[in-house]
């Protein structure tokens, strides 16, 4: 109690699930072992198992936040349109609290991951303690995000032919095992 006896109110920061979204959310497009986003609505599907995995951590308390480098559009082989379509579908079907897309192309720039631009930018909008929240990828780029930002990371492995994550807190394979692993972390705690 408070003087007056009143209950104090402490500031206490939110804690977030900061989500890669193709590969994360939706199934990637794998050609020659490398994994590339849906171009439009009739190519995304849902992977199986994130509609639970997200109400899981909403139901925990967690905010969560899509962070996404979409390069393709600097490209010019896709358009933000068709990007903010995909997103759209995503979050009238999904629990998702925020979209923050990179829409650059190029190791300098401050959005992009491995940079942790876009969950500083999260962090910021929600008020999000970083080190009490986790970034779930399927590339080292989310990973060394996360890692970068303060997060625990979680990488669900799908074997692509490319660079590998150096550092991750967990690995999975899927959204849903992910899920379970927070949920659980967070008993034990």
């Amino acid at each position: 109690m408070g003087i007056n006896g009143k209950v104090s109110q402490i500031n206490m920061k939110r804690k977030a699930v900061f989500l890669d979204r193709d590969g994360v959310l939706n199934r990637a497009i794998v050609r020659d072992g490398k994994p590339y986003p849906p171009v439009n609505i009739a190519e995304l599907e849902i992977l199986p198992g994130v509609f639970e995995a997200l109400q899981l951590l909403k139901d925990a308390g967690y905010v969560l936040i899509v962070v996404s480098n979409q390069p393709d559009v600097a490209r010019g082989t896709t358009s933000k349109e068709a990007v903010e379509a995909i997103n759209a579908y995503l979050s009238k079907n999904l629990p998702i609290d925020r979209f923050i897309m990179c829409y650059e192309d190029g190791d300098d720039s401050e959005c992009r991951k491995p940079r942790p631009g876009m969950l500083y930018a999260g962090a910021r909008e929600f008020d999000i303690d970083l080190t009490s929240s986790f970034m779930i990828g399927d590339r080292w780029r989310d990973m060394d995000a996360g890692i970068a930002a303060g997060c625990k990371t979680i990488y669900i492995d799908y074997k692509y032919s490319e660079k590998r994550p150096v550092s991750f807190n967990f690995q999975t394979k899927s959204l849903l095992e992910a899920a379970k692993f927070i949920i659980q972390t967070n008993k034990t705690k």
